[in-house]
């Protein structure tokens, strides 16, 4: 199967068969030239579309996604040449803004004012909020412009600087709420159902219409077989997370455990 073939096989749409084309060349960039070769900062549906890819292409080692700390939404896919094992830390970097009053601003906030200074979305990370501030993962190109240039937000001054090394990092834990129901099957709408608190009807209506996605890509079959550790996003819903199953009722329905955040 060539090229062509083969991203039109893997991608759903035309936006996404660009994104597989350029992962693609990342691959044929490391295989030529036997040196590291990192894709921009992928969001969990990207990285979704880019292992589909690496699976048809029979991929099961020589690469790696990096976003900076462990439990990283965005993050970069790393092809790495024989002689490496993994992505070197200088692949990432991040640097720290803190509000000059001391207010707090949004994630968005953060975000608007880096789109603003001419960044594409793909050259930033996951935007870490701290108490004052936060610290934002890039590539290492961007960070040198952002100390120099970055000095507002919002409302508000920045003072911005350099992390020296990514264990400065600060993630907060994820905020979720657990939900403990019991299901007659692990289908999708049943689990669906429990998770976001709707009827199964319809969690049914909304997989068929494309709002849910099953681990970062669509799903449009409500009867698609859920396991431990599946994620589960709607449109308008949020994200949860089925943590475990437990051994039938007497009754014969399936005790879950699922974790809701918001």
């Amino acid at each position: 199967m060539d090229r062509r073939e083969l991203l039109d096989r893997t991608a759903q749409d035309a936006e996404e068969r660009l994104l597989l084309s350029r992962v693609w060349d990342k691959r044929e960039q490391c295989r030529q030239r036997n040196i590291p070769a990192a894709t921009d900062f992928l969001s969990p549906q990207e990285q979704a579309a880019a292992q589909r890819l690496l699976n048809a292409l029979g991929m099961r080692e020589g690469y790696a996604f990096s976003g900076g700390y462990e439990g990283a939404e965005r993050r970069r896919l790393v092809f790495l040449p024989d002689w490496k094992d993994a992505p070197d830390e200088q692949e990432i970097t991040a640097v720290e803004a803190r509000c000059r009053s001391g207010s707090s601003l949004t994630h968005r906030d953060f975000l608007g004012s880096l789109m603003a200074l001419g960044l594409t979305r793909g050259k930033i990370g996951d935007i870490l909020l701290t108490e004052g501030g936060c610290q934002v993962i890039v590539e290492p190109s961007v960070a040198e412009h952002l100390v120099q240039s970055w000095d507002s937000a919002g409302r508000e001054r920045l003072t911005v600087t350099a992390l020296p090394s990514l264990t400065a990092l600060a993630p907060q834990a994820p905020v979720f709420t657990e939900v403990r129901d019991t299901v007659a099957s692990l289908r999708l709408d049943g689990v669906a159902s429990a998770g976001f608190g709707v009827s199964r009807g319809k969690a049914a209506e909304a997989i068929q219409r494309g709002a849910v996605q099953v681990n970062h890509t669509v799903c449009l079959k409500p009867d698609k077989p859920m396991a431990a550790g599946d994620v589960i996003t709607c449109r308008g819903w949020g994200r949860c997370v089925l943590g475990s199953v437990g051994s039938p009722t007497r009754k014969g329905r399936l005790p879950i455990v699922i974790q809701r955040y918001s």
